[in-house]
């Protein structure tokens, strides 16, 4: 398992591979697959609760799928995202840090934002819980961004995002996930920060990915323009489904070695014993 020293030592060594996973199997599979950071995000509201946007998520939400995730990979690194207004000040992150990293065995917490969350990442480090920044487009501000766009594309948004991620490295951040920006940018944040910048939707110059398990190996029905399936398990899922419909359909499911038996012996038995 990768430690958040390790995680900061990679930066400049080789690119660090994050997935979101939100249960047992999901993070199963990440394990196995060798994947080194698992990220239980709040993205499970759309992917898996069926909301429209992260804000509805709770921190009971956020761990009872990270307890799973980590159940499932107890051997890789998991970080849990803070979910929406779980840290607007210190006690209150302090108090969720603490359950969050008690009740899920995770090995970190990811907070949205920058210069405006640096007492919060003060205090939660300070109480050995490790910390991810997340700068870009954070979804937890998704109404006053006005939609899901691309950020940092002016000269004040630039230097403001350039400022933010400096603040996190220097206050103890094990990295900062980069999402929605333009590349050069990532790549400019990437070369002037000490620790690892983690990219989605944030081009290739910067120090590792994170994809949404979902979209990384075909399960969403619809795919942002950062994102490419590596799978495409949701078809697959559909014509296996298909399959076994037109196999019980057809009386060909379950077939005799899928099925039960009694012996001859047994079943004259009961047929003679048994009473109407």
């Amino acid at each position: 398992m990768i430690t958040a020293p390790e995680l900061r030592a990679l930066k400049g060594q080789r690119p660090s591979v994050w997935i979101t996973a939100y249960d047992v199997v999901q993070a199963q599979v990440a394990e196995e697959s060798g994947i080194d950071v698992i990220l239980v995000g709040d993205s499970l509201g759309m992917t898996t609760m069926g909301y429209d946007t992260t804000i509805p998520v709770t921190l009971q939400d956020m761990i009872h799928h990270a307890a799973m995730a980590r159940r499932g990979a107890p051997h890789t690194m998991m970080i849990v995202d803070f979910p929406f207004s779980t840290y607007a000040d210190v006690p209150t992150a302090l108090r969720n840090g603490a359950r969050v990293m008690q009740k899920t065995l995770a090995n970190g917490v990811k907070l949205e934002g920058g210069h405006d969350i640096i007492p919060v990442v003060d205090a939660l480090i300070k109480e050995k819980i490790p910390v991810v920044g997340h700068l870009g487009l954070t979804p937890q501000s998704i109404h006053t961004m006005g939609g899901y766009k691309v950020q940092a594309k002016t000269l004040v948004a630039i230097e403001r995002l350039i400022q933010d991620a400096r603040e996190l490295s220097d206050h103890g951040v094990s990295a900062i996930v980069l999402e929605g920006i333009p590349d050069r940018v990532a790549a400019f944040v990437t070369d002037h920060v000490d620790v690892p910048t983690i990219g989605i939707g944030a081009g290739s110059h910067v120090d590792g990915q994170v994809l949404v398990f979902h979209d990384c190996l075909g399960l969403s029905p619809n795919l942002p323009k950062f994102a490419r399936p590596f799978a495409h398990i949701r078809d697959d899922m559909i014509h296996g489904l298909q399959d076994y419909r037109n196999a019980v359909l057809h009386k060909s499911f379950p077939n005799d070695a899928e099925t039960y038996h009694i012996s001859d012996r047994e079943w004259e038995h009961f047929l003679t014993e048994y009473k109407n």
